[in-house]
């Protein structure tokens, strides 16, 4: 396997999976920390803060700092922030999506006269606020979504995800928004603009194809599978473009890392 002098790394179902560990997770960032190689985690979820994700990761014995996190809200409010300093925005979403919004200048607001329309995962999520967001994107306010996972892992069974709940504003008001999350390329250029390598030498690593794979491909780098969560080894032959290498778990790419130094 080729040497990268940088890495993009998935969460859920590569590092852990819920809140159980994953074997080789702690040791493979054991590893870039030990070879000085830079790498950044980058999630979908946009409910947690970098350090409450960053508090999670130490708790499956995984060496991890805050500025080592890009979540899709961090890269939701650069993205606004960037074209429309602070434009006003009606969100959906918890304290992650939040904050990020507010530190970036943006202005929230509790109404349909708005800028933006942002929606990321809301668990508390009504038809009052599915209302204001629909009469928002009616009003000509732009239509922004942290992901489109339609579903996410929980203990009970894979539940709605930000996806399936971002699409009752996009059908009701035939309107689709800007995704930023992966596999969208916004967030993925974000963390190549952070680690700041020619892409040639970055690699993505997760195990679900349709979000962490493609993200990877999306933006013409090498991609790492592990079979660690969703997406299976055989369910890759079906793919029309499959991962640059694919590996049982993460103790497989440090045994080809060290016997290639």
């Amino acid at each position: 396997m080729k040497q990268y002098q940088g890495y993009l790394i998935d969460l859920d179902g590569t590092m852990y999976q819920g809140n159980q560990k994953i074997d080789g997770a702690a040791e493979f960032i054991h590893y870039l920390n030990e070879h000085e190689i830079p790498h950044l985690f980058v999630t979908n979820n946009s409910t947690k803060e970098p350090e409450q994700v960053a508090d999670k990761l130490h708790t499956m014995g995984v060496e991890a700092n805050s500025d080592e996190v890009v979540t899709s809200a961090l890269a939701t409010a650069e993205f606004i922030a960037d074209k429309d300093p602070g434009a006003t925005v009606y969100m959906l979403g918890g304290s992650g999506l939040r904050t990020a919004l507010t530190e970036h200048g943006l202005k929230l607001k509790d109404d349909e006269f708005v800028d933006y329309v942002v929606i990321g995962l809301d668990e508390a999520v009504t038809y009052d606020k599915l209302a204001t967001a629909t009469l928002a994107v009616r009003n000509g306010a732009k239509f922004i979504s942290t992901n489109k996972d339609v579903s996410i892992p929980k203990e009970r069974g894979f539940m709605p995800g930000n996806g399936a709940i971002t699409s009752v504003v996009s059908v009701s008001t035939g309107v689709d928004p800007i995704f930023i999350g992966k596999p969208e390329p916004i967030i993925m250029n974000k963390a190549l603009d952070i680690l700041s390598l020619d892409k040639k030498n970055v690699a993505m690593i997760g195990d679900l194809y349709d979000t962490d794979i493609l993200s990877g491909i999306n933006i013409d780098i090498d991609t790492i599978h592990v079979q660690t969560g969703v997406t299976t080894k055989e369910e890759l032959t079906e793919k029309d473009i499959p991962p640059t290498y694919t590996f049982a778990d993460l103790n497989e790419v440090i045994a080809e890392l060290e016997g290639a130094d």
